[in-house]
């Protein structure tokens, strides 16, 4: 869940920089697409500029949300602030959603009553090749760091639709050159937000269960129990609770009944030493608390794992 790649090169670079760049890149394209498309009459151009521009906004979003999430704990927040990054991650993808209902219905409606102007694939052709070199670099400065940060894979997985909303206006814009079917346009537009669908609920489902507080999807926390009880002075685990800040922040808890000699003869330090141990080198969880009971001491809540 952790990047243990050497620092030093330009993808692992801080968050907040790696998405002013891409925002850079973004945005820029977007102008240019912009203009293509008004010159050209492009649908999927324009589709693909609003994209962009609604993958701007959202990582302006990413930005903000970065920023508050580096802020340090404190007495009101006592885990930090890292779960701004999970809001900034649903808004994404409820940014992306939006997006991909607008372009499907400005693609079916250009279907079924194709526009009288004339498409310029060859300036289309162009337009589209820039914004994908432009996306590709993105999602390469991004590749690294969304393995670590939802917040990050959000804006990773827009620059991902991107891409391959540029690669479709490619696709349009040589049928355009060599047939001279402009609907081809729109189908690209069409084709742009049925890609993207797909990611924006899978980042939407990853969200809610961030924000629902359920376990990580590949924590196996019958495994962990098992592990903890198999501990040397452990005698039995109850109340085991699992969740995640944010991607790649699981938080553990447990009550661990230990032999009653233990919390008497001085081995209670080295078994909690060895449960947390436990976590960290097994199941890459860095923050866990422990609560000790004598084997007497039996309070199991039925409600609780």
């Amino acid at each position: 869940m952790h990047d243990h790649a050497p620092a030093g090169g330009i993808r692992d670079a801080s968050n907040r920089r790696l998405l002013a760049t891409a925002l850079t890149l973004t945005a820029s394209v977007m102008v240019v697409q912009i203009v293509g498309a008004i010159l050209s009459g492009s649908l999927a151009l324009l589709a693909d500029a609003a994209h962009m521009f609604t993958d701007a906004a959202a990582l302006v979003v990413a930005l903000v949300a970065t920023a508050i999430a580096s802020r340090p704990a404190d007495d009101r927040r006592t885990f930090g602030y890292q779960r701004a990054e999970v809001l900034g991650a649903l808004a994404n993808g409820v940014i992306l959603i939006v997006l991909c209902a607008w372009v499907g219905i400005e693609a079916v409606q250009r279907l079924l009553a194709p526009a009288e102007a004339e498409v310029e694939g060859g300036l289309m052709l162009v337009v589209a090749a820039v914004g994908m070199v432009a996306n590709a670099i993105s999602m390469w400065l991004l590749g690294r760091a969304q393995k670590r940060s939802i917040n990050v894979r959000g804006a990773y997985l827009e620059v991902l639709g991107d891409l391959v909303g540029s690669i479709a206006v490619i696709i349009a814009a040589i049928v355009i050159v060599t047939t001279g079917f402009t609907q081809a346009d729109a189908i690209a537009s069409l084709l742009i937000a049925v890609l993207i669908v797909p990611r924006a609920l899978g980042l939407l489902r990853e969200v809610v269960v961030v924000l629902t507080e359920s376990a990580p999807v590949d924590v196996q926390v019958a495994e962990i129990r098992q592990h903890l009880r198999d501990t040397d002075g452990v005698v039995d685990v109850h109340d085991v609770h699992v969740w995640q800040l944010t991607r790649g922040a699981p938080v553990f808890s447990a009550h661990v009944i230990v032999e009653d000699a233990a919390l008497t003869d001085g081995r209670a330090a080295r078994i909690l030493e060895s449960l947390q141990g436990c976590l960290a080198d097994h199941f890459d969880v860095e923050h866990s608390t422990f609560q000790l009971e004598p084997a007497g001491h039996v309070e199991h809540d039925s409600r609780h794992a």
